[in-house]
């Protein structure tokens, strides 16, 4: 009677061990819908993303997205091609110095289509200019990141000369400064200006520790500033999950342009509890002034080629490289050319 008691203990042990194995093995199955987005910072220059989150596009669309925030484009471009995560918001320069890697990052969508930064200065000034810059310091970011290049190209295309000779008029541009601390080290040092992008330039001003002036975007133009990658491999095999989440953010960008400055900053508060109302208004309503966000999320031809000579203007003389990747390998607009026509 004891040996058949044991017996059945024994049997039993062996099933929960079964049953737990097989719940363990589900358990650690990614679902097809489960989206992991690294998105490169957190800033309302990304409206119609969290739009899309916060009002729940995504669900609409039948996918579960997690979004992780990165401390920079390169720190994004690792997280996709390590397989840390699906689809990435990064600048674009970063699917271009990956050009060539064995699992190729695509870009499959642009979301921004202009620099979202904006000059801020320590003193208000109400007729700055590029010319404001001669013989100051501005802290442009990162060297290599897309802002600290866009700036070096605006400042040489208006006939200024980077360099540290301030008595010469030379402008001292500093690309030491990670993105994510470009607004401490401005209040720290001695630097007349930075480029800061929303929330932090509007919360700078507020804080009484300078002025936002012009958006730089207003001189650089139309750019692919921003855009979402994906390997080659997970557009091959999860076509249809890339579309429905490119569809969510498409309807959160018609939302976001569509509704008041009120709503929209209501939809976006979830992302951005540290500010207030009326500061995402204010935020969303220079972002929409400025024509920040696409309203086609396809990167032409055009803009592709004006990112290179940005890139191979600044960064490519530096390294004496000239980048030529080609457009039809790392762009694919065949999932934004079919929300086009939706």
């Amino acid at each position: 009677m004891q040996k058949v008691k044991n017996l059945s203990i024994f049997i039993a042990c062996i099933l929960i061990c079964l049953v737990s194995s097989l719940l363990f093995v589900g358990c650690g199955q990614n679902n097809e819908n489960d989206i992991r987005l690294n998105e490169v910072t957190r800033s309302i220059f990304y409206a119609p993303l969290y739009a899309a989150y916060n009002l729940g596009y995504f669900e609409d669309e039948g996918l579960n997205v997690s979004i992780e925030t990165s401390s920079g484009s390169d720190a994004s471009m690792t997280a996709l091609i390590s397989g840390s995560a699906d689809i990435v918001l990064v600048g674009p320069e970063q699917v271009v110095y990956a050009d060539g890697k064995q699992n190729q990052p695509i870009i499959f969508g642009q979301l921004t289509q202009k620099d979202g930064s904006f000059f801020v200065s320590r003193d208000d000034l109400s007729d700055f200019s590029l010319n404001s810059l001669k013989g100051k310091t501005i802290i442009g970011g990162r060297a290599g990141g897309f802002p600290a290049m866009t700036l070096q190209y605006i400042i040489e295309k208006a006939g200024l000369t980077i360099g540290t000779d301030l008595t010469k008029g030379e402008v001292n541009l500093r690309t030491d400064v990670s993105f994510a601390m470009i607004g401490s080290e401005f209040i720290s040092s001695h630097c007349e200006f930075c480029t800061l992008f929303e929330p932090t330039a509007t919360m700078m001003e507020k804080d009484g520790n300078g002025y936002v002036l012009d958006a730089v975007g207003d001189y650089s133009g139309y750019l692919p500033y921003t855009c979402f990658a994906a390997t080659q491999n997970y557009l091959t095999n999860n076509s249809e999950q890339a579309e429905k989440f490119l569809t969510a953010v498409y309807n959160g960008y018609k939302y976001i342009s569509t509704q008041s400055s009120t709503k929209a900053a209501e939809a976006l508060l979830p992302s951005f509890s540290g500010m207030t109302i009326e500061e995402l208004e204010i935020a969303v309503e220079q972002y929409l002034s400025i024509d920040a966000w696409c309203s086609n999320f396809s990167l032409t031809k055009t803009s592709f080629d004006t990112m290179l000579d940005v890139i191979n203007s600044t960064q490519g003389e530096v390294l004496g490289v000239k980048y030529s990747p080609s457009y039809d390998k790392i762009v694919n607009n065949t999932i934004a050319e079919k929300i086009a026509l939706k």
